[in-house]
């Protein structure tokens, strides 16, 4: 069974910064994909996304602000988050995809005041 756990949400100013962590509980070279979407009003939007090659992919909201990296060794996936605006006030949950199956973790709250 996946797990996937996320870390690093809370509740910040504008203009500031968070980093969030996904912890997997298997190597992370195994998903042919990782990364980070974002729920609000009922949606869920993909924020940030990185191939097991090392490509990414940014929502155009998150590009120049959001950099998505990993930590091989740790199993860890990571978000860093900048230039933080009310906007981006959501549910964020990390995302990991192999052989056509997703999983999910179970969300961590970013909240952005203004």
């Amino acid at each position: 069974q996946v797990q996937l756990v996320e870390s690093g949400g809370g509740l910040v100013q504008a203009g500031g910064s968070l980093r969030l962590s996904c912890a997997a509980s298997e190597s992370i070279f195994d998903f042919s994909t990782m990364g980070w979407y974002r729920q609000a009003a009922g949606q869920r939007d993909l924020v940030a996304r990185m191939t097991v090659g090392g490509s990414t992919n940014y929502a155009d909201s998150a590009k120049g602000r959001f950099t998505i990296s990993r930590a091989h060794a740790q199993n860890t996936v990571y978000l860093q988050m900048n230039g933080l605006k009310p906007e981006d006030t959501g549910v964020y949950y990390c995302h990991a995809n192999r052989l056509s199956r997703n999983y999910w973790g179970q969300g961590t709250q970013v909240t952005v005041s203004s």
